[in-house]
Formats: structure tokens, sequence, C-alpha cells
């Protein structure tokens, strides 16, 4: 009998457990990520690949002049030593989750076999006509666990002269051509998304323009074909939007939510300042619009090269900036993208290929042994240490599946017996990385000081960094 008692009275305990639980859960009303923004998050770090025919030409990549003047004999374009493994080998030492290709840029060169648009790898003589460079960096990716993604530029083609998404001249040719370069583009689309299987991204440059305007209709391809991948971006829809700049980082806080579900669009543009919201996102925004940093791996020195070009290789960036990047991206809520420029040869060339290795190796250092770690649904988490140690860096994570909860925090360090704050903050999402100055401590304590639900922390850790 009293077993009987026992076994009703555990049972009455859990079921009130899990009522809790579910509350805690469902105290939240804001907007919360979609399967694929999840990804997005989880994914921290990727990388695209600019790959054109002007990397053949041996001249510095001058962006306006490769807008407006077709090259004269795309037969320069013969990567002999192509080696897409080693494009995706050279990332993943990075630590990137995903990559993507430049399927299209502004030359409207196309690295598929399309059976529309004739000038792509059917019109070489390299590899007898018959390469796919799409095909190689789609199949590298999943032999070695990389999402493939796909960028395509519309935008411009200075092949059939689109400047802008817009045909060159007036009156009806203009319309025509106009009206055919639209359908060019839907068709494009429609071969990319069909022929590969499933991606992780597609990227439309510069977005996608107005559908009902000068802008193909592509949106409903894409969710018709891949139903599963991140769209970025059209003026209704972006699934993730650019944090402002191109040097890699973002602005602090960074929220992932935005008062429209696009990220550019006259209707927010004329209303307020457009590039701090990309930078800041919006607290109280309505709609899931994570940011994203990007920036080219050979960006020192001034330059920021994100195609290949001669006499480059000492414009990598250092390790040390490239870590500053990180945590001012990655850690302050925001995907880090790098350029990668494989050159005429068709390989990574090696001193990108070591860096990118560096880094990886940087990262792991850093962040892959916590002093302690901690989770919890509660306001105030304390991490206790085994011993006094020295202690510089913090991670603060939320469950994002339930939306961005934190509003501001404190963190306490623990030195002497006595708590003094080490550093305080606003926005967390997937991942806050804060750098204090070094204290021996032998606690830290997290403390939300304000939140719009109960906090739901699945990541709170110290680290020593030297």
């Amino acid at each position: 009998m009293n077993m009987k008692k026992t076994l009703l009275t555990l049972l009455t305990l859990f079921a009130l457990c899990a009522t809790t639980t579910a509350a805690r859960n469902t105290d939240y009303e804001g907007p919360c990520p979609a399967p694929h923004q999840l990804k997005w998050h989880e994914a921290e770090l990727g990388v695209v690949f600019h790959y054109d025919l002007h990397v053949f030409d041996g001249q510095v990549y001058g962006q306006g002049n490769n807008r407006i003047n077709p090259i004269e004999d795309y037969n320069i374009f013969h990567p002999d030593h192509l080696d897409t493994d080693q494009w995706i080998q050279s990332a993943k030492a990075a630590g990137a989750k995903f990559a993507i290709l430049t399927a299209t840029h502004e030359t409207g060169f196309g690295l598929w076999q399309s059976d529309v648009n004739p000038y792509c790898m059917k019109a070489l003589k390299w590899r007898d006509g018959k390469g796919d460079i799409v095909r190689d960096f789609v199949n590298s990716c999943r032999k070695y666990g990389v999402q493939p993604g796909i960028y395509i530029g519309i935008r411009w083609n200075s092949l059939l002269g689109i400047h802008n998404f817009k045909a060159e001249g007036e009156g009806e040719f203009a319309r025509n051509r106009q009206s055919w370069y639209k359908r060019l583009c839907e068709k494009m689309v429609t071969e990319l998304c069909t022929r590969y299987g499933d991606l992780y991204m597609i990227w439309f440059d510069g977005g996608a323009d107005d559908p009902r305007g000068d802008g193909p209709d592509v949106e409903p391809i894409v969710n018709k074909y891949q139903p599963n991948c991140l769209f970025y971006h059209n003026i209704d829809r972006a699934d993730f939007r650019w944090g402002g700049s191109e040097t890699g980082t973002v602005e602090y806080p960074c929220w992932s939510t935005f008062p429209v579900p696009c990220s550019h669009h006259k209707r927010i543009e004329s209303n307020i300042d457009q590039i701090e919201l990309l930078k800041h996102g919006d607290k109280n925004g309505k709609y899931w619009v994570p940011a994203m940093a990007d920036t080219p791996l050979r960006g020192a020195n001034g330059r920021h090269e994100w195609f290949w070009e001669p006499d480059d290789e000492n414009n990598i960036y250092p390790l040390n900036t490239l870590m500053n990047k990180y945590e001012k991206s990655v850690g302050r809520n925001a995907t880090l993208i790098l350029g990668l420029t494989p050159g005429p040869t068709g390989l990574i060339p090696v001193g990108d290929v070591q860096r990118l290795k560096e880094m990886g190796d940087e990262i792991n250092r850093r962040f892959s042994s916590p002093i302690a770690r901690i989770s919890g649904q509660k306001k105030s988490l304390t991490l206790k240490f085994e011993k006094k140690q020295p202690v510089n860096y913090c991670i603060i994570q939320e469950n994002i599946k339930n939306g961005e909860r934190i509003r501001q925090y404190q963190i306490e360090a623990k030195v002497d017996g006595k708590w003094q704050t080490v550093c305080t903050g606003e926005s967390v999402g997937h991942k806050r990385i804060e750098k204090f100055e070094p204290v021996e401590a032998t606690a830290l304590k997290l403390t939300v000081t304000e939140s719009i639900a109960l906090p739901d922390i699945i990541n709170f850790s110290a680290y020593s960094v030297k």
C-alpha cells in the first residue's frame, strides 16, 4: 500500500513538473526562428566562393568595368587543376558548416551545364564543354559534410546589357528584352533548384528585386523545389539580413528580430535609418530575420577582394584580425561568412588555406574547453570553479527555438569572496561571447536583469584564454 502511495506521489510530482515546464516554455509570445533559420544560427560560420571569367584575365578586378564590358574571349576560363575537394576541405578546416558558390555573377556566365543560358560551361573548350563546377562543388560539399548553397547574380549581366535588373534601352525593344530576361532568370533558378539535390541556401546578390516590376518571380520556384532552404532575398522575404557592412562584424546589440519580413524595401527605408536597422535589428520586431556578417578573407592593407587577383597574397587578414571579427559576429548573435578566392589554377592559394586552418585551430583553442558550464530556465545561473583561477571570457546562449527572451544581463565574478561586475549586456540570442579584463575568481554568475519571459539558457560557460 505504501509503495502505491509513493508511486502515486511521484507520478503527481512528475506531472506537476511537466506542467510547470510547459508553462515556462509557452509564456513567450514573440517571433521564433523557422527550422531552416535554426540551421543558420547553428552553423555560425560559412564561406562563399567567388569564381567568374575575369579571374583568368590577369587584371585587378574592376567592378564597374566588369558590369559593363563583356569578356572578349570566354575560353580564357580553363582551371586546369580544379579541385573543389580542396576548396571544401579548406573551408571545413576553418570551421565552416556551409559553403556557397557563385553559379553566376556580373558577367552572366554560368558555372553549370545550362540548357537555357548558352553563356555557360557548354561554350568552353575546357573539359570539351562538359564541365559542371556547380555539380563538382555540391558533390564536394556532401563528401565532407558541408551544406551546399548557391549564389545567383542576376542584378548585372554584362553580356546581355542588364544593369541593376533593367535591360538597356527604351521602348518596345527594351520592354521585350526585359520580359525575356525575367523568364531566363526564372528558368536558370529552376535548373539550379532541381538538379543538385537539397540546398542549404539560394542567395540572390543584391536581391531578386520586385517580381511585380523588373525582377523575376523566383520565390515560388525556390519554395516549390527547395522548401527547406534559406531564401535570400527579394523585396518581400529575407530569411536573414545583411548586417550593414562588409567588415565581418555587426554592431551591438544585434537582435534577430525585425519590423518586416524582408531586409530591403522602400516602406522601411523611407521611415527610419535603414543601415542602423540592418546593423542592430529591432528587439520589438515581429519577424525573425537574423543577421549576417560577411567579409573577404583577402581584406588586409586596405584591400577588399572577393575575387582572386594577381599579386594579392600579402593581403590575407592576420589571424588576430579574423578572431576579432569572429567574436564581433558569431559572438554578437550573427553568422559569419568569409569570402574565398579560387585562383586561375582552380585551387585555393596555399596562404589562404593555411590561414583558414589557423583560424579553425584558434577557435577550438579558445572555446572548445570551458572551465565550467551550466544551463537552466532561470534568471540567475552560477558557475562554480574547482579552484581559484583566471577567467576572461564567457559565452551565453539562449534556446532560440523559444525566441529571444533576454533584454538585459550582467556577469559577476567572485573574487576574494566578493562579487564584482565584470560586464553587462543586452542581446544574447544564439550566442553572445563576452570578453572582459582577466580576474582570479572562484565563480562566475549570470543574472538576467530584464527579460520578456522566463530566460531559457542552454549554455553559460567560462573560459581562460591567453
